[in-house]
């Protein structure tokens, strides 16, 4: 084989997946400095419950969660902290394994997303280890009805699965129906 064909024979297949993959790792990183310099300044300046208008919809509220999404589990007896943390837990070392099994090439969304939910769930798990409850300041509202208070590590895990799921609807399909993670093995 030459030496041009060898070049155009690796252009033509996926890049090994490997420490290149990992390169998404910088959005989980940020988000989790975003997370935790959030939740600091909401610690330092409000006392728990305090609620500062921001805009007719949107206030800043200091909350402690112990539960998980929209305060699931947060009246249990503490059993539910352990849980919390092993899930986040498994569920990160699945992601950075995904991340570690994906192409370079045309996964850009999928990367994308799995480090923005990576980045949210070291962020809950900080506050879960550190204070024994996850922090929430985020409150929209209308009228009598809110929404229940969520934080940084929250938006970014639901833009991430979001991403997640626009990636499996869409673009799979654009890369010939084939699954992350579902490329050529070196031989």
């Amino acid at each position: 084989m030459t030496d041009s064909e060898d070049r155009r024979e690796s252009r033509e297949r996926p890049e090994p997946a490997g420490r290149t993959s990992l390169r998404w790792l910088w959005a989980s990183g940020a988000v989790l400095l975003a997370d935790q310099l959030t939740k600091a300044l909401v610690v330092t300046y409000m006392q728990e419950y305090q609620r500062i208008a921001i805009w007719p919809f949107f206030d800043l509220v200091r909350r402690h969660n112990t539960g998980a999404a929209f305060s699931i589990l947060s009246d249990a007896s503490g059993w539910q902290h352990w849980l919390f943390i092993g899930l986040a837990v498994v569920v990160s070392g699945w992601i950075i394994w995904w991340q570690w099994r994906l192409p370079r090439q045309n996964h850009r969304v999928l990367a994308l997303g799995l480090a923005l939910v990576l980045g949210g769930a070291i962020g809950n798990v900080v506050d879960r280890l550190v204070h024994g409850y996850v922090i929430d300041f985020l409150l929209f509202y209308y009228r009598e009805w809110q929404y229940p208070a969520f934080n940084v590590a929250d938006s970014a895990i639901t833009v991430g699965v979001i991403l997640i799921v626009v990636d499996g609807m869409f673009l799979e399909h654009k890369r010939g129906g084939r699954r992350a993670g579902d490329f050529p093995q070196p031989d």
